[in-house]
């Protein structure tokens, strides 16, 4: 079979196109043959090398691909949630494998796609909203009509939080963009304000939020923290920017505010049994439409293309390869 390989960190370059064997499933696995498979700042970020250090199982060599969709064609032993035929969309967060014709992946992370849903829209939208359903039900909570804030609002995972947010009970989701033409793409998405990064204070000046969702990082997340209402918690959901921030934990004491880390993965390595529920509560979204995402299209081969435009920044919606 054809399958992306990443015999070293570094650059788009080294994503090899080769020849592997096709893999079978092993006892609470499934084998799908891919049709669909998200480029997601994740798969940048292990293929450059940023978590070399720490015990991942995707190090050189390895296959990326962790937002998959496809149909099942072979389950492993144990297996009787899905069958043969079954279109799927699964979170291969702890195993990769999704840039080949065939993947393996744990069922326990593999869901049968409802009938009408489009698997492109899935492979773009079923991990984020997975993710951000999760981020609002187990590292934090939603209040009764809470106002939430989103940062970087026009990224992957920051897009799906507004339906999230509202389906759990969200009175208001405020976004924020670094330029002024990002603001029509994010009030698409469903915030109900958008407000430029670097004018946060003054524009949301006297206003408190009960989340802030931040996947953004540096400096920016110490600018958030200040628009936190008493016992509002700020939840960590990524670092796009790396530059780090210090955070005085006298003042989070002082004023009854807190930051929650949420790393998906970790979370879901950890306690698999709570990904289905959440990712139905995704697919339901996202079959109802209110969850709906721009998706660019590349076929398997051209993989280091669709990294070299991640690379760039700027992206809008999804990449996503095909074959």
């Amino acid at each position: 079979m054809k399958a992306i390989l990443v015999k070293r960190y570094g650059g788009p370059e080294v994503l090899e196109l080769v020849d592997l064997p096709v893999p079978t499933p092993g006892p609470g696995e499934v084998a799908i043959d891919v049709t669909h498979a998200a480029v997601g700042l994740i798969d940048v970020l292990i293929r450059r090398g940023a978590f070399a250090d720490y015990d991942l199982p995707m190090q050189p060599p390895y296959t990326p691909g962790i937002e998959t969709a496809g149909t099942i064609r072979a389950v492993g032993e144990g297996v009787t949630s899905l069958k043969v035929g079954d279109r799927v969309s699964t979170l291969s967060i702890a195993t990769g494998g999704g840039y080949a014709e065939v993947m393996v992946a744990p069922a326990e992370v593999t869901f049968p796609l409802p009938d009408g849903v489009d698997p492109a829209q899935a492979v773009a939208a079923l991990p984020n909203a997975t993710t951000a359903q999760l981020a609002l039900t187990r590292a934090v909570t939603v209040p009764p009509a809470a106002k939430v804030l989103v940062l970087g609002a026009t990224g992957a995972l920051a897009s799906v939080f507004p339906p999230i947010a509202r389906r759990l009970g969200a009175r208001e989701v405020v976004g924020t963009v670094r330029s002024a033409d990002r603001v029509a793409e994010a009030e698409g998405l469903g915030f109900d304000r958008v407000v430029l990064s670097g004018q946060l204070l003054e524009a949301l000046e006297g206003e408190e939020f009960d989340i802030v969702v931040d996947p953004v990082g540096g400096e920016l997340r110490g600018t958030a923290l200040r628009l936190l209402a008493a016992m509002g918690r700020l939840v960590a959901v990524g670092s796009a920017d790396s530059s780090g921030h210090s955070v005085d934990t006298n003042e989070l004491w002082f004023t009854n505010r807190g930051i929650v880390g949420f790393a998906v993965g970790q979370f879901l390595v950890q306690t698999p049994a709570a990904a289905a529920p959440a990712a139905a509560e995704a697919l339901a979204a996202i079959a109802e439409g209110s969850i709906k995402l721009g998706v660019e299209t590349y076929p398997l081969e051209n993989a280091a293309d669709a990294h070299a435009r991640m690379d760039a920044g700027g992206v809008s919606g999804r990449l996503v390869l095909t074959h």
